[in-house]
């Protein structure tokens, strides 16, 4: 076994490698760019080497770098992780070269599957199930439009070096071949390098179902089962699972076997993953194999009851396979969610900032999260804005789904857009809940996954105000007790005035519409009118924004965070963000001053298309904000005139930051 190991990687996976490695007692080097100097796979690790500027093709894509800080350090082999790196021939070349072990499969694999036409006819060779298609190397447009017109529509073309949904077109008639080829290869050139293209019937209502298998240097080599990966958006995973719902016995067997096959086809060493298209009868079909551990990897590791990375470290020392293909077994049911900064109303649109407040689920044996972050740190724009991945376990699918919910219920984020209550949404999806997959879920499921107009129950206007009152007790109390007199008045904190109740009013925003709170002070208690509805409130609030609350005699928990103007409450297994418009009542943290316009994301300033002082029409375009390499355009809400902006091009702002002083009319 080694006794030091680099990994070529950052965030989630980098820690869960380090995790591993200490269990066994191996020591760990990572590697980090400057923007990554305090992020948590850093801090974890027994050394780290500074490798470049943020940028990932002068820091974590650089070869040369990473194999000089292996060196440097003494490590005898590096992990790649995923992505970057790790299915790179030349990087697992340069290891070769250098002495190190690359944990992975030898350079001849990464070859043969680094190509998808390659890899289909290898795969074909070895009797591996193909979807129907063209694979060769002719690239003449009228050639290919030929093949696609003979496979018979719909068609899939795909660029052979491609990957992650990119360099992928869905053609339904022949009419739109052309176009549309033209409009792949050109994604393909400026993402791969490579326009070759390769034609591949598109099969209806697909399921991805995926084999993980584990190859040795004797010529072993087994799989560890299955894991359903239908629940796409553009092409990427959302939601994994592992069985995979309606396998049959039979239908694993065959998969087994055929992935197998494929990884015999081309002496693979190691972790990969070899991916299948179903369809709905259980047909299945060769796609592409990963030479590398997948992301979801953990859903298998909960059914198997193994640790992946260990596995990879023993056969890359040198090690058979620690367990023949009989001595693995199934053992109940595992789902993985991705938790993400993003805003899925918004598009999935990207997520930067500050990790103001992170509270995952506890962790025990049916929850297991995997992160790359802590509270206090930056998703940054310049790498994938992934918190977590939050994985569950139980004896069953539906009980398994269960502690989905639950532990979607308990996760608390804030300070970053992200999907958890999307997530939920979709677990508790009929389709989902149902086992009626396919990569087309999410789509015709919008209307129920994107509800429009959703209303915000009472309770949580009620619980807001409830915090906010109990807030304002606790700074009183603070400051009464720096009065050393034990008698003064100000040591009251019940709300009492001289000849009248107290009565106020606190009010919050949720999209367009404000909400009043009022509020009557009563011994040991509050008053709370919405609307008209009136209850007798109560509660007791901690510094971590816990809250247990009693409404009319009827008990909850429930966390309030306050963070720039909002109020994030997560109660009734969801997340609500309110702002608060009263500054006289609130800190003066108000939720955006009249006439202001609002970032609706952490971003940079990249273009100011209006000016000060102009007048401009309702919709006219005032200013471009860039996040995660996407552009977001904020618009006039009305006629009128842009009095001044707030921010320069090339500042960074965060989410709710007032960008434009604007005067309709």
């Amino acid at each position: 076994m080694f006794d030091k190991i680099l990994i070529a990687n950052r965030g989630e996976i980098a820690c869960r490698v380090i995790k591993t490695a200490r269990r066994m007692g191996v020591k760990t080097v990572a590697v980090y760019s400057e923007a990554d100097a305090n992020a948590r796979h850093v801090r974890m690790a027994d050394e780290a080497v500074l490798i470049g500027p943020a940028a990932v093709k002068e820091s974590y894509l650089v070869i040369d770098k990473i194999i000089a800080a292996a060196k440097a350090t003494g490590a005898q082999a590096i992990h790649p992780g995923y992505g970057f790196l790790s299915e790179n021939e030349a990087f697992c070349h340069a290891c070769d070269e250098a002495g190190i072990v690359f944990i992975g499969p030898p350079v001849a694999a990464i070859r043969a599957m680094g190509s998808k036409s390659e890899a289909k006819k290898i795969m074909g060779a070895a009797g591996v199930p193909l979807t129907p298609g063209y694979h060769g190397d002719e690239q003449d447009p009228a050639h290919l439009h030929q093949q696609a017109d003979g496979i018979g529509y719909p068609v899939l073309i795909k660029a052979a070096a491609g990957g992650g949904g990119k360099g992928m077109r869905l053609v339904e008639k022949s009419e739109d071949f052309i176009d549309l080829l033209a409009s792949c290869k050109r994604e393909a050139i400026s993402s791969f390098g490579d326009d070759h293209v390769l034609i591949e019937k598109y099969i209806t209502r697909p399921r991805h179902i995926e084999i993980q298998v584990f190859g040795d240097s004797f010529g072993d080599c087994v799989y560890l089962f299955e894991r359903d990966c239908s629940v796409q958006r553009r092409h990427q995973k959302v939601l994994e699972e592992a069985p995979a719902p309606g396998m049959t016995p039979e239908r694993r067997a065959a998969m087994g076997k055929a992935a197998v096959e494929a990884a015999k086809a081309v002496g693979y060493v190691g972790a990969g993953t070899v991916e299948f298209i179903a369809n709905q009868d259980g047909t299945f079909y060769f796609m592409e194999m990963n030479t590398r551990l997948q992301v979801e990897h953990p859903v298998t590791e909960m059914i198997t009851g193994l640790d992946l990375v260990e596995w990879q470290l023993r056969v890359a020392s040198g090690e058979p396979l620690p367990l023949a293909q009989e001595q693995l077994q199934i053992r109940g049911h595992a789902l993985e969610a991705r938790i993400y900064a993003e805003d899925p109303s918004k598009g999935f649109l990207p997520s930067t900032g500050k990790l103001v407040h992170l509270a995952p689920p506890v962790e025990d044996l049916h929850v297991r999260v995997d992160t790359g972050v802590e509270e206090g740190d930056e998703i940054s724009p310049h790498y994938d804005p992934m918190i977590a991945k939050l994985i569950v376990w139980d004896v069953n699918r539906d009980r398994a789904l269960a502690r989905m919910l639950q532990a979607l219920a308990d996760y608390r984020v804030v300070g970053v857009s992200n999907n958890i209550d999307f997530l939920s949404r979709l677990t508790a999806c009929p389709a989902f809940a149902g086992a009626d997959l396919d990569t087309g879920l999410i789509e015709r499921e919008k209307a129920y996954l994107f509800p429009e107009g959703e209303t915000v129950p009472d309770e949580i206007f009620l619980i807001a105000a409830l915090a906010e009152l109990l807030r304002e007790t606790a700074r009183a109390g603070k400051a009464a007790g720096r009065n050393t007199d034990p008698h003064s008045p100000w040591h009251a904190r019940d709300g009492w005035r001289l000849n009248a109740t107290a009565r106020r009013a606190l009010m919050f925003r949720h999209g367009e519409g404000e909400h009043t709170v009022d509020v009557a002070y009563l011994p040991g208690a509050y008053r709370l009118g919405i609307g008209a509805r009136l209850v007798e409130a109560r509660g007791e609030l901690n510094a971590r924004g816990l809250l247990r609350v009693e409404l009319d005699g009827t008990r909850m928990d429930a966390t309030v965070i306050a963070a720039a103007g909002r109020r994030h409450v997560f109660a009734k297994g969801r997340a609500w963000q309110l702002a608060a418009v009263d500054p006289l009542h609130f800190g003066g943290e108000g939720g955006g001053a009249e006439g202001g316009l609002l970032a609706p994301m952490p971003g940079k300033v990249i273009a100011l298309i209006a000016t000060a002082g102009a007048k401009v029409d309702k919709g006219a375009p005032l200013l471009i904000l860039e996040a995660m390499k996407m552009e977001h355009t904020i618009n006039a809400p009305a006629a009128g005139t842009v009095k001044a902006f707030r921010f320069a091009v090339g500042d960074q702002v965060t989410d709710g930051a007032e960008l434009v002083e604007f005067e309709a009319g």
